[in-house]
């Protein structure tokens, strides 16, 4: 029934935006597209601040990838971006393939289960992704993709606390077109992209794309015989567009699906099991997790419409409606062995109704945007922890929680830029932002049964006692968030830039959080006010200073753009889960909390040079370009409480998947081959440590590691086709991305304790985990791609 409303809502929001603008005066002005390739001179346009300006002309500092760029370097989901972007992580979580994690300069969101919003907001074609699930986007039909680092609030739709990353895909062509590529390679990699287009007449055109991405295991579950790391992917995107190229409005509808098949993946033990006495695998992606229910399986699909109109020479209205669903069942096995001792299965189902409208205007010393956003959203999480063999006198013990969490806000936001003189431009802006958030919220704990596990999924235990938690509740967030920046172009190829920009990220109610762990204020049972302020925290808000240069030198052989930046970062939410006790029975719980103050300081750095072009003849090209991001990210108050006494505990903490630099080198080189090209090119980036968690942890923190990355690429005359080949990791490096980690730890310094052989102490489970999932390892792929 919901499902049918949301329909009924997205449709009515599409009604009023053909409605309003089908009655708005068109004149004969042509919408400009903002689907651009680079042009002849390696100029990217982007729309970063919505209108089409180069990268250099935009004071903000962002990173933008070409369509053409990615195709050239074997690109195959939106992670590989985060390689040569500054102070950014980008990660598929933990057990998964498809949901993201995202952080940008110190600022992101690592937990996916409802009631946490995002701090980097993804955006399809300027639809907002509301939640992480099904957010790690394969690269087919891609424009460009924009990396906004710092807050963003002022430009779009949904307020962001970290940044932005804009995932466009390409308008139709006018003419037939059809598009083929392929790609075949290590662990049995083996991906086909088709996309096809067709006029119907000269201003409606139609177009459909589908891919199939599948790939064997990097390496196998040793007890379900399941390859692990495996991938097997449906994706498929159809396009109706009207009007554009010379016409005075453009209208955009667009349907993606995407299907995720891929098994579960298992986690790699870094100690051996305190009871069993399972040793270490030898093999970092090999696993021993039996769990494999709820079977793996990821449906994500959406319908878009963004319509386009100009109004006069001057005023262009956009109108972007959106309806978006995800599901997801996701068994995650914690302490990857045979026995149900940390075993987690879960079911995500996320949803989400937007409308945006903006009024741009543009003149010769005048641009300003204004524009409205409204976002109905429902994110439903279920999962069972199991921890089967903790107590010999609670047989079958499942904490259950079913979470149920709501999200309705409204924004009204604008944007102006006004030239006090050819040289000199004053922006401000500013966003008022409404948030509500809901929250249902169910922790059951079950015992006993020939089945174990809670009867959502599938078992029957029956109820231990009365719920843990039972809380219903709402609470409402307002914020206005200013910006303002001035910048400075002493020749057209200049821009020197500083900004103030503040950002903010709505509270809400952590879904994990036991109600009956509450303190009460008199003897008894915690009343419902009390549970509420015990599950619930505050919003996030950010102070962000920038300074900035961008630069094109030698007629265009040399871009630069450095940025240096300042953040003051208070009530940081701090999601995590721990053991803890029950009704004096063990179980997992969550401890969010607002921990206090951080401050981020840094410098980034990019430039790209287009190397000898005087000494080369007709159509070689010399590349070289590098990236440099340096980040001094600290708490200076990190409250938590030892002993129900508040303690300051930041001397002790570490801002988690933010290392301290980051930094990457391009070389690439184009030459003619008869009619067509040849393009060879390699890469090599860095990442100095990273913390996976606030709390040290010496067996999942990754310590400073290279990647090596090689590519060449043949292009028939007039593109026709094409054929690679590509290799990542060259080295074969075997790096931490993510992990789990449940063993006795000092509440103040986060040292881990050792037990017997030196060993860590199990806090949850008789096993103990310390548990960490890898990045790809040495990946060698062809791909051939033909186009007409």
């Amino acid at each position: 029934m919901r499902d049918f409303q949301r329909a009924i809502r997205f449709v009515a929001l599409s009604s009023v935006a053909i409605g309003g603008l089908a009655a708005a005066p068109l004149y004969a002005q042509s919408t400009k597209s903002v689907a651009q390739e680079a042009d002849d001179e390696g100029v990217i346009i982007v729309t970063a601040r919505r209108r089409d300006e180069s990268l250099t002309d935009v004071p903000i500092a962002i990173t933008a990838f070409s369509g053409e760029q990615l195709e050239q370097q074997g690109a195959i989901d939106i992670t590989d971006i985060g390689l040569t972007t500054p102070n950014t992580t980008l990660e598929p979580s933990r057990g998964t393939n498809s949901t993201l994690t995202a952080f940008i300069r110190g600022v992101g969101q690592q937990d996916p289960v409802s009631g946490f919003e995002q701090g980097v907001g993804i955006y399809l074609d300027d639809v907002y992704l509301n939640r992480p699930q099904a957010a790690v986007l394969d690269i087919y039909d891609v424009e460009r993709i924009e990396v906004l680092r710092g807050p963003q609030g002022t430009l779009y739709g949904r307020n962001t606390i970290g940044g932005a990353i804009k995932y466009v895909t390409k308008l139709l062509p006018q003419e037939p077109s059809f598009k083929a590529r392929v790609a075949y390679g290590s662990f049995n990699q083996a991906d086909a992209v088709i996309s096809g287009s067709f006029p119907i007449s000269d201003m409606v055109r139609v177009g459909a794309s589908g891919a199939r991405l599948s790939r064997g295991g990097f390496g196998e579950n040793l007890t379900t015989g399941l390859d692990n790391y495996n991938k097997d992917i449906w994706a498929a995107r159809g396009t109706f567009e009207m009007g554009g190229y010379g016409a005075p409005i453009l209208i955009r509808i667009s349907g993606d699906y995407t299907k995720d098949e891929s098994n579960p993946r298992g986690g790699h033990r870094l100690i051996p099991g305190a009871r069993s006495g399972a040793p270490v695998l030898s093999d970092v992606y090999d696993t021993r997790g039996a769990l494999n229910f709820p079977k793996q399986d990821v449906e994500a699909y959406g319908l878009s419409m963004n319509i386009s109109a100009n109004l006069s020479d001057n005023i262009t209205l956009r109108s972007i409606s959106a309806w978006r669903k995800d599901d997801s069942a996701s068994p995650i096995d914690f302490d990857a062995l045979p026995a149900i001792d940390l075993d987690v299965p879960a079911v995500y189902r996320n949803e989400q109704v937007s409308q945006e409208f903006q009024i741009l205007y543009e003149s010769d010393r005048f641009n300003g945007l204004f524009g409205f956003y409204y976002l109905d959203a429902t994110a439903d999480t279920g999962f069972d922890v199991r921890l089967f063999t903790a107590n010999a006198a609670l047989p079958n013990l499942t904490a259950f929680t079913k979470a149920n969490v709501d999200t309705e806000t409204y924004a009204i936001f604008g944007d102006f830029t006004y030239d006090l003189t050819d040289q000199l431009s004053v922006s401000v802006g500013g966003r008022y932002t409404w948030d509500e958030r809901s929250a249902d919220i169910l922790r059951q704990n079950y015992f006993l049964g020939t089945i174990g596990g809670s009867p959502f999924f599938g078992g029957n235990s029956i109820a231990l006692g009365g719920p843990s938690t039972n809380f219903k509740g709402s609470e409402d967030f307002k914020k206005f968030t200013p910006r303002a920046s001035l910048t400075f172009k002493p020749t057209p190829d200049h821009t020197l830039y500083a900004s103030f920009s503040q950002g903010f990220k709505g509270g809400g109610f952590d879904p994990r959080g036991v109600g009956v762990n509450a303190p009460a204020a008199i003897v008894g049972a915690p009343t419902n006010e009390e549970i509420a302020s015990f599950l619930s925290f505050d919003p996030e808000k950010v102070n962000s200073y920038e300074l900035g240069y961008k630069g094109s030198l030698f007629d265009g052989g040399l871009n630069l753009a450095l940025a240096g930046f300042y953040a003051d970062y208070t009530d940081v939410q701090i999601p995590g889960s721990v053991a803890c006790t029950v009704a004096g029975t063990p179980s997992f719980c969550g401890v969010v909390s607002n921990a206090g103050k951080a401050t981020f300081k840094g410098l980034e750095f990019e430039a790209n040079a287009r190397l000898g072009r005087d000494l080369m003849t007709s159509g070689d090209r010399l590349n070289l370009s590098a990236t440099m991001g340096y980040i001094d990210a600290q708490y200076d108050e990190y409250i938590t409480n030892i002993g129900n006494v508040p303690t300051d505990v930041s001397q002790y903490r570490e801002v988690q998947n933010t290392p301290k630099w980051t930094a990457s080198g391009s070389l690439s080189y184009t030459m003619p081959i008869g009619a067509g090209d040849l393009f060879m090119g390699t890469s090599l980036s860095y990442r100095s440590k990273t913390y996976q968690f606030e709390v040290p942890n010496p067996y999942i923190d990754q310590s400073g590691y290279a990647l090596w990355d090689a590519n060449i690429v043949y292009t028939a005359p007039d593109g026709r086709w094409n054929i690679g080949l590509h290799g990542k990791n060259l080295t074969g490096k075997e790096y931490i991305t993510s992990g789990y980690t449940f063993v006795v730890a000092n509440p103040v310094t986060g040292a881990i304790t050792n037990g017997t052989n030196n060993l860590p102490i199990p806090s949850l489970g008789l096993e103990g985990t310390l548990t960490a999932f890898y990045g790809n390892p040495r990946q060698v792929f062809v791909t051939a791609g033909v186009k007409f």
